[in-house]
C-alpha cells in the first residue's frame, strides 16, 4: 500500500502563481523591447512599408477600426469578469474549479479588460476622423459625439476601475466594504452595455445585437440566481435561531446581559 511521503514538501500554490506572473511579465517586457528595436532598425522600416501596402495602415480609418475592436474586446472581457465574479459569489463553480483559481482569474480578467479600455481611449486621441481631447475623453458628457451615451461609458469605466482597485485594498477596507463596492460592478457593466448599444457604431449590426443580448441576459440570469441564493440563505438562518427553546433563549439573554 503506497502513501504520500510526509517528508516531501508541499507545493505552495500562491508561490507557483507568483512565478507564473513574473515569467509572463518578463515575456511581455521582452516582446515589447524586441518590437521597439525592430521598429527602429532598417528592417522595421521595410516591415512598416509592407504593412502600409498590405493593410493601408496609414489610412484615416485605421485608428477608428482599432478603437472599435478594442472597445468590443474590452466589453467582452468585462462581461466575462462579471460572470466569474458572480460565480465566486454564488459558489456554483466550486465543485468544478478551485475557488482561489476562480478568484485570481476573475481579478486577472478585470485588469485585462481595463487594459483594453485604456487602449480604446488612447486610440480615440489618435483618430484623424474625429479626434478627441483629453478633457473630452476623461470628463463625462463633453464628447462631441453622442455625449450622453459616451459620458455613461466614461462613468462605467471609472466604476470598473474603482472596483478593480479594491482587489488590492481588501485587507485594509475590510470584507464588508469590499463587497459593497463590488456591487457597483453591476452598474459599471450596465453603463458599458448602454455605451456600446447607443454610442457604438457597430451596435446596429445583427452580430453585435446578438452579442449584447446574449451577454446581457447571461448577467441578468446570474444576478437573479445570486439574489435568490442570498435570500434562501437568510431564510435558512432564521429557523435555526427560532428553533432554540424559549427558556434557553432567556438564559442566553441573561448570560449576555451579565457579561455586559
Amino acid at each position: 500500500m503506497s502513501g504520500a511521503n510526509p517528508s516531501q514538501p508541499k507545493q505552495d500554490p500562491s508561490l507557483l502563481r507568483s512565478i507564473i506572473s513574473v515569467v509572463f511579465t518578463l515575456l511581455v517586457i521582452g516582446a515589447l523591447f524586441v518590437s521597439v528595436v525592430l521598429v527602429m532598425s532598417p528592417a522595421g522600416q521595410t516591415l512598416a512599408q509592407n504593412l502600409n501596402w498590405l493593410f493601408a495602415a496609414d489610412s484615416v480609418q485605421l485608428w477608428w477600426y482599432v478603437t472599435r475592436a478594442a472597445g468590443i474586446v474590452a466589453y467582452l472581457l468585462l462581461w466575462f469578469s462579471m460572470v466569474l465574479g458572480l460565480a465566486v459569489t454564488s459558489k456554483y463553480l466550486d465543485q468544478l474549479l478551485d475557488r482561489m483559481f476562480t478568484y485570481d482569474f476573475h481579478q486577472f480578467i478585470s485588469l485585462l479588460s481595463i487594459g483594453f479600455v485604456l487602449l480604446h481611449i488612447v486610440v480615440l486621441s489618435l483618430d484623424r476622423y474625429l479626434p478627441y481631447t483629453a478633457a473630452q475623453i476623461l470628463i463625462p458628457f463633453l464628447s462631441p459625439y453622442r455625449p450622453i451615451w459616451v459620458g455613461i461609458g466614461v462613468i462605467a469605466f471609472y466604476l470598473t476601475l474603482l472596483v478593480t482597485i479594491t482587489f488590492y485594498l481588501r485587507k485594509r477596507i475590510g470584507m464588508r466594504a469590499f463587497r459593497a463596492i463590488h456591487v457597483l460592478s453591476l452598474l459599471g457593466y450596465l453603463g458599458a452595455t448602454l455605451h456600446g448599444l447607443y454610442a457604438g457604431t457597430d451596435a446596429a449590426l445583427p452580430a453585435m445585437q446578438l452579442v449584447y443580448q446574449g451577454t446581457g441576459l447571461t448577467v441578468l440570469f446570474l444576478t437573479v440566481f445570486w439574489l435568490v441564493l442570498a435570500a434562501l440563505r437568510k431564510r435558512a438562518v432564521k429557523p435555526q435561531i427560532s428553533a432554540v427553546p424559549a427558556g434557553r433563549q432567556k438564559s442566553q439573554a441573561g448570560m449576555r446581559s451579565s457579561i455586559r
